[in-house]
């Protein structure tokens, strides 16, 4: 199974907190960046530590939620090695997976309803990167962020 980074703004914790004994009860592990309470809290913190324990290599996969989506998207796609998708629907989710290689999975907490939210995890977690012609696509998303040698896959 796969180690999951996860974390939330004040207003993805209601979110965060029922998606994380889903996560458990697939057999997945995770670790929670916060935040931990409904106090406000600046959204790029939190997508910064997300992205960076996932970018490192530390853990396989991320999930990232706030209100729109929005915010922890733009923020977590700063970050060197962080392919993030905000996804809406499992099909999104698994699109993101196969020909993005997506490693970070934004949710929107505002008008969604839980059902939804864990179909969408379900599907980004279950879903590999299909390779093969989205090497190559992918390969000049991470020449974007420079190094491009340094970060190219193998077909």
């Amino acid at each position: 199974m796969k180690r999951i980074a996860i974390g939330c703004d004040h207003h993805g914790l209601a979110l965060k907190e029922l998606i994380m004994p889903f996560l458990q009860n697939a057999g997945h592990s995770y670790q929670d960046f916060g935040c931990y309470s409904t106090d406000p809290v600046d959204y790029p913190d939190i997508a910064q530590k997300v992205g960076g324990a996932v970018a490192s290599s530390n853990f396989d996969q991320g999930i990232l939620i706030c209100n729109t989506g929005i915010g922890m998207s733009i923020a977590a796609n700063k970050i060197k090695g962080v392919r993030a998708a905000l996804c809406h629907n499992a099909f999104a989710a698994q699109r993101a997976r196969q020909h993005n290689d997506a490693n970070v999975l934004c949710l929107r907490e505002e008008d969604i309803n839980i059902e939804s939210a864990l179909e969408i995890v379900k599907f980004f977690l279950a879903t590999d990167f299909e390779g093969g012609r989205h090497v190559q696509r992918v390969n000049k998303i991470r020449a974007l962020e420079g190094d491009s040698q340094e970060n190219s896959l193998r077909s």
